[in-house]
């Protein structure tokens, strides 16, 4: 049964272009504008990186989470409104596995976002500090990422049963993307209230756990609280989405 799901998983997504495009072209559209309008502020003293698309590009791997957070609770929410979970919640198989098997499809799409990232940003120019293996490394940290994200888009959808209630929410995480050391390294943000939120911030911890592979070199401090982020953030929100799943299908 998990098998069955996960196959419909891969294959809903496969079949919807409206959710692989903008996950991964959106973000690197986004990293090209910045990398051209803010190439300037590689000028300023003490900024890591010679070139700001070396800079930016961890960007997109964060960005393509908050888009599998966005599709992967739209599917779910879809499924409780059009009765899926009714015909799931005759079955044996666990909770946990259910759900499991839903998300196959963001591993797929994390997988390939995180592929085209790389190839992308390869021609462009982008000098990997860690080589091959920061690459392995750069496309785990893309499906954590997605994981992670979707897990709480999961809880949202199945909680609300409403896709619009998923997009509604997806602002509000955008928004910590923002207030996050994204643009600006936090030593060099000169706004006290905005550096205060930016450390203060566990986005700022995921997009320098992936910038530390790509300019740095082998961190492990970096990579540490990035990987404990997204550990504490699936745990979190799978453990959400399975209660809201319980609910669900006794709604249902």
């Amino acid at each position: 049964m998990t098998g069955d799901l996960a196959r419909r998983s891969v294959m809903r997504t496969l079949r919807q272009p409206a959710n692989i495009i903008p996950t991964i072209v959106f973000p690197m559209v986004l990293v090209a504008v910045n990398a051209e309008g803010l190439d300037a502020a590689t000028k300023i003293p003490g900024f890591p990186a010679d070139s700001y698309l070396d800079f930016g590009i961890a960007v997109p791997f964060v960005q393509g989470g908050l888009f599998a957070m966005m599709n992967a609770g739209t599917d779910l929410a879809n499924d409780v409104e059009g009765g899926f979970l009714k015909r799931l919640a005759l079955t044996p198989v666990s909770r946990l596995a259910l759900l499991g098997g839903q998300l196959a499809g963001v591993v797929l799409l994390s997988f390939l976002a995180a592929v085209f990232y790389l190839v992308i940003g390869a021609i462009a120019g982008v000098d990997l500090q860690t080589g091959f293996g920061g690459a392995l490394v750069l496309i785990a940290l893309a499906i954590g990422l997605g994981m992670a994200f979707a897990s709480f888009g999961a809880f949202i959808g199945l909680r609300t049963g409403s896709g619009q209630a998923v997009q509604g929410f997806f602002p509000l995480f955008f928004v910590l993307l923002f207030l996050s050391s994204a643009n600006m390294p936090r030593p060099l943000i000169e706004q006290d209230w905005f550096r205060t939120i930016a450390t203060w911030n566990p986005v700022s911890y995921l997009v320098e756990g992936v910038r530390s592979l790509i300019i740095t070199g082998w961190d492990g401090a970096a990579l540490w609280k990035a990987a404990v982020i997204i550990v504490v953030a699936t745990a979190v929100g799978t453990y959400g989405a399975t209660r809201a799943l319980r609910t669900a299908m006794v709604r249902t």
